[in-house]
Order: C-alpha cells, then sequence, then structure tokens
C-alpha cells in the first residue's frame, strides 16, 4: 500500500470515528458506531498471545498440525480475538473532557465462530445503554460484534461496559 493510500485509509477509519464530549455522552444510547477497520489476526499474534497466557494449544500454535485438525488452520485464541475489542473501539469512540477512561467489564461474551490465522476481523459497535454513575462518571454498555470477513456468523458477540470520568 503506498503512503497516499496508507493516508487515505487512516483519514477515512478517522472520519467514521464518533467523538463527543462528556457532556454529549448521556444522548448516545442507542447510537450505532459503525464499523472499525479490517485487521489480520497473524501467527504472530496468536503465538505472541499463547506466551502471555500459557495457552500453548496446537489448534494455535502449531500450524503443520493444525491443517489436519477440526478448523484446518490453527485459529486465534477466542480471548485473542476478544482483546482487540480495545482497538477497535479506539477506533469507533472517543470522549473529549474527562480524566479517566476505563474499561469495567464484560457482561455477556460468545465466541460464535473460530477465526483462522490469516483472517481479517473487525468490530460493528452500537451503544446500548448510557447511565450516571458515582464521581461525576457515565457508564456505557455496548453491543459489540467482531465479525471475519467473507464468514456469515461473526467470531465474537460480547456485551461490553466502559466508563468516563470528567
Amino acid at each position: 500500500m503506498s503512503e497516499s493510500s496508507t493516508e487515505q485509509t487512516a483519514q477515512a477509519a478517522e472520519a467514521a470515528k464518533t467523538v463527543v464530549s462528556f457532556e454529549d455522552v448521556k444522548n448516545l444510547a442507542g447510537r450505532d458506531l459503525g464499523y472499525s477497520e479490517w485487521r489480520e489476526v497473524t501467527q504472530e499474534m496468536v503465538n505472541t498471545f499463547a506466551d502471555a497466557t500459557d495457552d500453548h494449544q496446537w489448534i494455535h500454535v502449531d500450524p503443520e498440525r493444525a491443517k489436519e485438525g477440526p478448523f484446518g488452520a490453527p485459529i486465534a485464541h477466542g480471548f485473542l480475538t476478544l482483546s482487540m475489542i480495545i482497538p477497535f473501539w479506539s477506533e469507533l469512540f472517543d470522549v473529549t473532557g474527562v480524566k479517566t477512561k476505563v474499561n469495567y467489564g464484560l457482561d455477556k461474551v460468545r465466541f460464535t465462530s473460530p477465526v483462522k490465522v490469516g483472517a481479517r476481523i473487525r468490530m460493528h459497535g452500537v451503544v446500548k445503554e448510557v447511565s450516571e454513575v458515582k464521581g461525576n462518571g457515565l457508564h456505557l454498555v455496548t453491543d459489540g460484534t467482531i465479525e471475519i470477513e467473507g464468514e456469515d456468523r461473526p467470531a465474537v458477540v460480547a456485551t461490553f461496559l466502559s466508563r468516563f470520568y470528567a
């Protein structure tokens, strides 16, 4: 990809990002945040995650053996795919005028389809609820769906929670 194409892609992603002030977060319930950019899941990512979590199951880290396994290729750990919510969320949404941004947790997670190494994934996000919390904070409940390019079923469907404090 040329430098010009890379800049255009970055600009397009930035243009699609929802950026709101802390005061405007209260009005986001029901807001469709759109889609993140596609990201390729590489064997290097999978191996690094395996090292970090001490999960070296062969379906993830042994490409030759995985070819003969149930998925026909090595697959990403479900929790690796889930962790991609963080960079995808950053592409989709930001709040200005805050002192602290916190990933608060998850209410529901389902790993609905394996992600083969080499596949590209992205996230679709919809703000489901917004409520006030103690300490001048706002609590967001967001439905995130991590899709696999060219597949009918998503990789992950999750309801994740975040908080912003002014």
